[in-house]
């Protein structure tokens, strides 16, 4: 892990799409601005870490069953 000490209106670089400031220091928290592509995801770490295990239960959850998708379809077309 790089550990890095900035000051507020200081930023870091990651690659050459990235650059994180610091905006606000208060106590204990700390205020980050992130300019990054729109394609970039940024998620705060407990967030990520929920979708990851929700897609995880889902991908193990659900099996694909061929024999149901006919059924599902005649389903969608009476309606």
């Amino acid at each position: 892990m790089l550990v890095l000490t900035r000051k507020i209106g200081e930023s870091i670089k990651i690659n050459e799409d990235v650059k994180i400031t610091v905006i606000d220091v208060k106590g204990k928290n700390i205020r980050l601005g992130i300019e990054a592509p729109r394609e970039t995801k940024i998620y705060r770490e407990e967030v990520f870490l929920r979708i990851k295990e929700e897609n995880q239960t889902a991908a193990t959850s659900h099996q694909f069953d061929p024999s149901k998708v006919s059924q599902l379809m005649k389903d969608k077309i009476k309606k």
